[in-house]
C-alpha cells in the first residue's frame, strides 16, 4: 500500500485545513410509517479537506502522479493525520478529479478531499 506524498517541507498539508467525522445511518421507512435505523459502520470515520497553495511543478506533479497511480477514487492508501500524527492505513480520495490552478512560475494550487474507509 502506498503513502500519500509529502510536500518539500515534509508536511502532508498546509494550513488552514479541515478535519471532520463521518457517520452513516441507513433509514428504512415501512408502509405503516414506522422506521428502522441502523449504522453502516461501527464508529465515525475521518475526513480531511486539504488546501495546497504555492506548490512548485515537482510537488504538484507528485500529487497528480499519486492520484493517477491510485486510479482516483478507486485506490486506497495510507494517510497520516496532520493533527495527531496517526497513520490511517485505508483512505481514499473523494475528488472525482484533481483540479490544479497554475498562477505563475512556482505557484500552483489544488484542493483535495480524503476520507478514511473500512
Amino acid at each position: 500500500m502506498s503513502d500519500f506524498p509529502l510536500l518539500k517541507t515534509g508536511a502532508v498539508m498546509q494550513y488552514p485545513g479541515e478535519r471532520g467525522r463521518l457517520f452513516s445511518t441507513e433509514i428504512i421507512q415501512f408502509v405503516d410509517g414506522s422506521e428502522q435505523r441502523y449504522r453502516n459502520y461501527s464508529g465515525a470515520l475521518l475526513r480531511w479537506s486539504i488546501r495546497l497553495a504555492n506548490l512548485d511543478e515537482d510537488e504538484l506533479g507528485r500529487i497528480e502522479a499519486f492520484y493517477a497511480q491510485e486510479q482516483g477514487e478507486f485506490g486506497t492508501f495510507s494517510f497520516t493525520d496532520p493533527w495527531d500524527g496517526t497513520e490511517y492505513p485505508e483512505c481514499q480520495f473523494e475528488n472525482e478529479e484533481i483540479l490544479a490552478e497554475f498562477l505563475e512560475f512556482q505557484d500552483s494550487r489544488t484542493n483535495l478531499r480524503i476520507r478514511q474507509v473500512r
